[in-house]
């Protein structure tokens, strides 16, 4: 498994990870309250300018981990040009662009270690009443550490289709990729399993 944390230091890096996480939730809700096409735009450049401001390499670095939306940017394009929405179409994928784009940025300058002490902070008062809160602390870090992994076999199985067929892959490597995903989700579940599973630190203690 590996982190999406960028290795290229920002000032960003710096901050507390529950300031960031507050300003991405409050940010996100706003952006659903703004129903001008242009004002989307501007808040999508002014997040193209704090991409832009570490240096070409992060900026590289963060196109290249949001370049997967592109499939549903053309999706969500298509149906409101077929409707004849185009205004409505536009603002979807500024706000889709922006929201994605700012949670990404917080992920790539916040360690997975501070988010889940920012997860454990906001659970205390359910601990208090005596539940158990691994299961969601370790449920954001699988998801945050999985996703590029499983991003990347799913390449891996593409590309391997194309050195053997002139054909698109589609449909054909749902598949192996379905096999590879449960083939790591049986390590995963075994590597839990072996550090004592669900049970939290006091439990295991006991």
């Amino acid at each position: 498994m590996i982190s999406l944390t960028s290795p290229i230091e920002t000032r960003a890096h710096r901050w507390p990870a529950g300031l960031k996480l507050a300003a991405l939730c409050f940010t996100t809700v706003g952006l659903f309250f703004v129903h001008q096409l242009p004002l989307q735009g501007v808040f999508l450049a002014l997040v193209v300018v704090l991409y832009a401001l570490p240096g070409k390499l992060f900026f590289c670095y963060g196109l290249r981990q949001i370049s997967l939306l592109w499939p549903f940017i053309v999706l969500v394009g298509l149906w409101h040009g077929v409707t004849g929405e185009w205004e409505q179409g536009g603002i979807i994928v500024l706000r889709l662009l922006s929201t994605v784009a700012l949670a990404n940025l917080v992920t790539m300058t916040t360690r997975l270690s501070d988010m889940i002490d920012v997860v454990n902070w906001l659970t205390r008062p359910l601990k208090r009443l005596g539940l158990n809160t691994r299961a969601l602390e370790l449920s954001i870090a699988l998801v945050i550490r999985m996703t590029p992994v499983l991003v990347g076999k799913g390449q891996s199985l593409s590309l391997a289709w194309r050195a053997r067929s002139n054909r698109r892959s589609g449909w054909r490597i749902i598949l192996p990729f379905t096999v590879l995903a449960l083939d790591d989700a049986d390590h995963v579940a075994e590597a839990l399993r072996a550090r004592g599973g669900l049970m939290n630190d006091d439990e295991q203690m006991d």
